[in-house]
C-alpha cells in the first residue's frame, strides 16, 4: 500500500494506472480503522497490484480535491475504484470490506 498526500502524486497516478482503488482513511476512527483493515485483507489477496490510501486528517486538500474534482461526496473511510481516470464504484464506513472490494477490482 502506498500512501498518497498530494494532489499531484494521485494525478500521476491516475494516469500511470489503468485502474486503482484509493481509500480514504481516518486516523482517529474506529470505523476506519476496521475498513483499514479490510483494506489490508484485500491488498494482500492482490500481491502484484499497487493500492493507495490518504490519511484524510494529513492530506485535507486532496480529499476535498478528489470530492470536488469527481462529485463524490466526502466520506471517511472511503474506497473509490477509479477506472482510465474516472470513479466507477465507491463505499463507505462498513461497506468497505476486502470482499466487496475484491468484488468490484475484478469486474474491470
Amino acid at each position: 500500500m502506498q500512501k498518497v498526500n498530494t494532489t499531484e502524486e494521485f494525478t500521476a497516478l491516475l494516469k500511470e494506472h489503468k485502474k486503482l482503488i484509493l481509500l480514504k482513511n481516518s486516523t482517529t476512527c474506529p470505523v476506519s480503522h476496521e475498513a483499514y483493515k479490510e483494506f489490508s485483507k484485500f491488498v494482500e489477496e492482490q500481491p502484484d497490484e499497487s493500492f493507495f490510501y490518504l490519511n484524510v486528517q494529513e492530506a485535507r486538500p486532496l480529499s476535498n480535491d478528489i470530492a470536488e474534482q469527481f462529485d463524490v461526496k466526502h466520506e471517511s473511510p472511503q474506497a473509490l475504484l477509479f477506472s482510465d481516470g474516472q470513479v466507477v464504484w465507491n463505499a463507505s464506513h462498513w461497506n468497505v470490506t476486502a470482499s466487496k472490494l475484491n468484488a468490484e477490482w475484478s469486474k474491470i
